[in-house]
Parts: C-alpha cells; sequence; structure tokens
C-alpha cells in the first residue's frame, strides 16, 4: 500500500513569485502555518498589520489564520515551508528569529536540504524521515526563539490593527465595509485607518480591498467558476462593481486577468 503524500512542502521563495507579485505582496491568510526563510535580498513584510524589514538570514514564523503580506525583489532568495496538516508544536504568535551564528544558519540549511531530499525520494520510508526532518525543523525553531526570537508584540495601535486584520479575514467575503468592521471593534473608521497607516503605511480600505482582490485573482486563476459568481461570492453586489474594483486595483478586468493566465 502507497503511503499518502506529505501534506507539508518546501517551495523557493523565487518561485512563489513567479506566478506575479500578487501571488506574495497581496494581503492574505493560509490555513496552515509557513516559515520564511531568506538566504539572501531583502525586502518589508506586513504580518498582521505590523510592517517590518528583513534581510538574509532572517526566519519568518507566520502561523495559521495570520494575514500577511511581503515584497520579493529579484535578489530575494530563500525557501518557504509550509507545514500543512503536521501539528508540531509550533508557537502560536508570529515571530521573526535574525540568526547571526553561522552554525545556525548551516543547521538550518542542512535540515531543509534533508527534508526536500525524502520529499523528491521514493526509497522506502521517505515520508517517515521526511517528517522527522521536519519535527527537527520545529525544535530549532523552538529553540532559536527562546534565544533571539522576536515576537511581534504590538502596541496599542498595533493589537487594534491586528485584531483589525483577524476579524477582517472572518468577514471580507460578506461585503463588510470598513466603517462596519470599525464599530465592530468599537473605534470609529478614521481613528482605525490612521492606526493601518502608522502599522503598516496603509489605509484600513486599502487592506480590505487587497483581500478580497487577492481571493478574487486567485479563484480566477485557480477555478473555473464564472466571474459574476466569483464578485457574488466575495460580497460585490453587482459584477459591474466587481469589475470596476477589480480593475481599478490590477489595471486589468476579471475576464482579461483570467485570459492572460
Amino acid at each position: 500500500m502507497t503511503a499518502p503524500n506529505p501534506s507539508f512542502r518546501l517551495v523557493a521563495i523565487p518561485r512563489l513569485a513567479a506566478g506575479g507579485r500578487w501571488r506574495v505582496e497581496a494581503m492574505r491568510s493560509l490555513s496552515e502555518a509557513c516559515f520564511l526563510w531568506f538566504t539572501k535580498g531583502q525586502g518589508r513584510i506586513t504580518i498582521a498589520g505590523q510592517t517590518r524589514g528583513y534581510t538574509a538570514h532572517n526566519g519568518i514564523l507566520i502561523p495559521a489564520g495570520v494575514m500577511h503580506g511581503f515584497e520579493v525583489s529579484p535578489q530575494v532568495f530563500g525557501t518557504a515551508v509550509f507545514f500543512g496538516k503536521e501539528d508540531l508544536g509550533l508557537p502560536a504568535d508570529p515571530l521573526h528569529l535574525r540568526i547571526r551564528e553561522v552554525h545556525a544558519q548551516q543547521e538550518l540549511n542542512v535540515t531543509l536540504d534533508a527534508i526536500q531530499r525524502e520529499l523528491d525520494a521514493d526509497t522506502p520510508g521517505h515520508d517517515k524521515a521526511a517528517r522527522a526532518h521536519l519535527g527537527l525543523l520545529a525544535v530549532w525553531i523552538e529553540r532559536q526563539a527562546a534565544r533571539s526570537g522576536e515576537t511581534l508584540k504590538p502596541d496599542a495601535a498595533k493589537k487594534l490593527v491586528a485584531r483589525f486584520t483577524k476579524v477582517m479575514e472572518e468577514r471580507f467575503r460578506s461585503g463588510a465595509g470598513v466603517g462596519e468592521i470599525a464599530a465592530e471593534l468599537g473605534v470609529t473608521a478614521t481613528h482605525l485607518t490612521r492606526c493601518c497607516r502608522q502599522t503598516c503605511g496603509r489605509s484600513a480600505i486599502d487592506l480590505l480591498q487587497d483581500r478580497r482582490i487577492f481571493e478574487a485573482r486567485r479563484l480566477l486563476a485557480e477555478t473555473k467558476l464564472p466571474v459574476n459568481q466569483i464578485g457574488e461570492s466575495l460580497g460585490f453586489h453587482s459584477a459591474a462593481y466587481f469589475t470596476r474594483a477589480f480593475q481599478h486595483l490590477t489595471g486589468a478586468s476579471p475576464t482579461a486577468f483570467r485570459r492572460s493566465l
């Protein structure tokens, strides 16, 4: 009997952006934890409404359900680890590791190479071996977090934006606007937008619309759902409104975007 393929996987970071910058830069959350290991280059990453810089030998853990997006220039290299359904006891909060010790960098690179080698193999027990190495990666993250990790502990403004991104992830398909979500959070839309600009340089409506259009692009690229059905599923009240919003953010209509793929 053939063992099921592991749900976890490794992807070269440049490949993540190969389908277009929107694949990495637009705000989104994942149903699985993700670990980004940057080996070359630098850029900015936004996690739960908080923007910061990253550079070579930085590792960033993004737990499942946490909204994020990051810049990937042609000079950026590294590996993204998607943990799938594996339960490894990873930290529940986002984590930014700045790994300065060469030994620790080498230890991580060896572990990642071992995971990929076993995933690519067809020898008996390769899936078990890959999971064992993935467990070692989780231990490495835990140990580095205890030594030099920066848990992204927010101040009042960052806490509010983190709450906003959490509610937005739950509600972005409903058509709820910034005013409605702000009221749910007990603040005004003006205050919420001010905090968003302070923590990540973008307005609340920009973050919300970015999340909705990212999902629209994903559905256009990965499904055969009709355009009007995609718009309705994301809370756009008419096909014309969906088309205008999509074109304003992407420069192309939903139909033209799908055709370009």
